[in-house]
């Protein structure tokens, strides 16, 4: 059995997080998520589990009910990239499958019927590719798509119509965030359909620095055309942050430095500490090693899964209780001496 991506040795502490691979689908005899009755989100629920679950050599994978699941627990899957919010919302009947390892999932009646996720680290989308289309495949052999024959696979939202398909990049860029030329980035990457979202995708912020890149648009391109575009303006991009981190390198070494030792001190010995300070001081520690300027040893894990498990769900499920926000930021400090004390 696999690991969960963000705990892959791969990913290093380079600028590409992870690659990952979302593919829309809707079931042709059953009215969209808008008009879908809860007798129907059911009984979809049920076929379709039924095609991924009980298919031969997919074995691997399990059901989860939405409903059922706690607060706690949401906000886990959430912090995990393994459900979106969409899914987490609403009251029609919802369903996830997942994989072993947590790599891939098929949200069922998100936005829409079927949402397949697969997720890999580091530059891996050909492989993430691979494996949606494999989940996609095993579905079609037994359930008939929404689909026409000039405008591709029909989907809630006009903008996923065509192959359904979205490709992002999970990418840490501070030193554009610091040296301020996110704003000058934005519009040029635009032109070409990608766009720029938050650590959670659509509708979020940036935090620590991290975002997701895109695709915008799907139609009259096919899934390479997509995942090649993609490919082309995050190399442009992630050039553009290693000229900030030379810039910086001659203009300000001396302030970076002190950034990131005082960041690498701070989550060494804080005593309370909140969710988005943390995440600015790992930004700065995960730039200090990318750069081989923090000379003191890594920690036990990759500075995103430190990331992910200092937020809110992560660290209730440690306690094995909800907290209050104050607890949480003590909590997640003790957790972050814990960590910083452990280098290897």
């Amino acid at each position: 059995m696999g690991v969960p991506w963000y705990q892959e040795t791969v990913t290093g502490e380079t600028q590409i997080l992870s690659s990952r691979i979302r593919l829309a689908r809707n079931i042709k005899k059953y009215p969209f998520h808008q008009k879908l009755s809860a007798q129907d989100a059911y009984a979809m629920i049920d076929e379709i589990t039924e095609s991924v679950v009980h298919a031969n050599n997919h074995k691997f994978f399990h059901q989860l009910n939405i409903q059922a699941l706690s607060n706690t627990e949401r906000s886990v899957f959430l912090e995990k990239h393994i459900v979106s919010f969409e899914l987490l919302q609403g009251n029609l009947p919802k369903g996830l499958l997942i994989s072993d390892d947590q790599n891939i999932s098929v949200m069922l009646n998100e936005e829409d019927h079927i949402r397949i996720q697969s997720i890999q680290a580091g530059e891996g989308m050909s492989t993430a590719y691979e494996v949606a289309n494999r989940i996609d495949d095993l579905i079609e052999e037994r359930m008939e798509f929404a689909f026409h024959v000039d405008y591709g696979y029909l989907t809630a939202c006009p903008t996923n119509v065509g192959t359904g398909m979205r490709a992002s990049y999970m990418i840490h860029l501070p030193c554009i965030e610091k040296s301020g030329k996110m704003k000058e980035l934005l519009p040029k990457i635009t032109k070409f359909g990608i766009e720029l979202r938050g650590i959670y995708g659509e509708g979020t912020d940036s935090i620590g620095d991290i975002h997701q890149i895109s695709n915008r648009t799907t139609l009259g391109k096919s899934e390479e055309d997509i995942i090649q575009g993609l490919q082309n303006v995050t190399k442009i991009v992630l050039e553009q942050e290693m000229q900030a981190r030379e810039n910086m390198l001659v203009t300000q070494r001396s302030a970076l430095e002190d950034s990131i030792y005082r960041a690498y001190g701070l989550l060494k010995h804080s005593r309370i500490i909140s969710s988005k300070e943390a995440m600015a001081h790992l930004s700065n520690v995960r730039l200090g090693y990318s750069m081989g300027l923090l000379t003191e040893q890594h920690p036990p894990k990759q500075i995103y899964q430190i990331m992910m498990e200092i937020q809110s769900g992560h660290l209730q499920r440690l306690a094995g209780r909800e907290m209050q926000e104050q607890e949480r930021d003590i909590a997640r400090a003790s957790y972050l001496r814990e960590i910083f004390s452990k280098v290897v």
